[in-house]
């Protein structure tokens, strides 16, 4: 079962200037940072609110590593802006299985790592009215 939205996935061309934005702007602080070499990114991810399931809400700001990454190439084509939206789950394969079972695409057969040592898989954007969505499910709950 789907319990928040664990965080919005914001594709940027300098990951520091827009850290440097959302600190200066909102007061938002870098909560973690990484490099997902099998993604091809380099992220940030800014805490917003804890949440009422133990787990919190995000910005994640992806910077990509490479151009041939997907988020290097969805800003070739769209640039800056809104990628994804994540929903958190207690169990990923369950929820994505049964998402699956709904005619909806999902796009890795297995889930793979994602930021804090998550689990993570997307869904299709042209089954969900345009908006790549990605499952979670936190290493804390998972």
């Amino acid at each position: 079962m789907l319990t928040r939205i664990d965080h919005i996935g914001i594709a940027c061309f300098d990951l520091d200037k827009t850290v440097e934005f959302y600190r200066a702007t909102y007061g938002f602080e870098v909560f973690h940072s990484e490099v997902n070499e099998e993604q091809g990114v380099r992220e940030a991810m800014l805490k917003i609110n804890e949440t009422s399931d133990g787990g919190a809400s995000y910005l994640q700001l992806l910077e990509p590593t490479r151009e041939d990454s997907a988020v290097g190439k969805w800003l070739a084509k769209n640039g800056e802006g809104v990628h994804h939206i994540a929903f958190g789950t207690e169990d990923v394969d369950a929820d994505a299985a049964d998402i699956r079972d709904k005619g909806v695409r999902v796009l890795y057969d297995e889930p793979r790592k994602g930021s804090m040592g998550s689990r993570i898989t997307f869904l299709h954007p042209k089954d969900c009215h345009g908006v790549l969505t990605e499952l979670v499910t936190s290493a804390t709950e998972h």
